[in-house]
């Protein structure tokens, strides 16, 4: 019998960058598929999420931004989903942040792109729901931004 496997939990800040009713978003190949993700990563000890995400969004695009406010938490605990069998040990928590961008939006091009990132591309915000956006829980509530601003919501544990 295998021995069961100890979830190392990562925490990660996410960008939802919104600029002129579009999404920034990366565009990315993952498992043999086009898809996108929002922008953002891994939170480094001692690093604030907000600093993080700010961190984040200028290594993979280019762009500084101004945090604006919490949207929502997101977890990911991957022996609940779909991929058990190989992310048993995976366990990420997101906070998942509002933000604008600091100067020309279309400057674009960073200099630590995520290994999947194939690009980089501004979405209308109203079409996003017809994007293959991972996780797939947030297509409609970034959709929503184009004329709501949610209060910040504990999304739970989704893929």
């Amino acid at each position: 019998m295998a021995d069961p496997v100890t979830p190392i939990i990562r925490t990660s800040a996410k960008a939802v960058v919104v600029h002129d009713g579009h999404v920034l978003l990366q565009h990315a190949t993952w498992e043999g598929q086009d898809c996108y993700f929002l922008p953002g990563g891994g939170q480094h000890p001692g690093e604030p999420l907000d600093a993080a995400v700010r961190r984040e969004v200028h290594e993979e695009t280019g762009l500084t931004v101004t945090v604006e406010q919490l949207l929502w938490l997101r977890e990911y605990i991957g022996a609940n989903h779909d991929h058990a069998d190989t992310e048993a040990g995976t366990h990420r928590i997101e906070a998942i942040f509002l933000c604008t961008p600091e100067g020309d939006p279309d400057c674009l091009g960073g200099h630590a792109e995520d290994h999947l990132q194939t690009g980089l591309e501004w979405a209308e915000l109203e079409k996003v729901p017809g994007l293959n956006l991972l996780p797939h829980a947030l297509r409609q509530p970034i959709a929503d931004l184009a004329t709501t601003r949610p209060a910040p919501s504990y999304l739970g544990d989704v893929a």
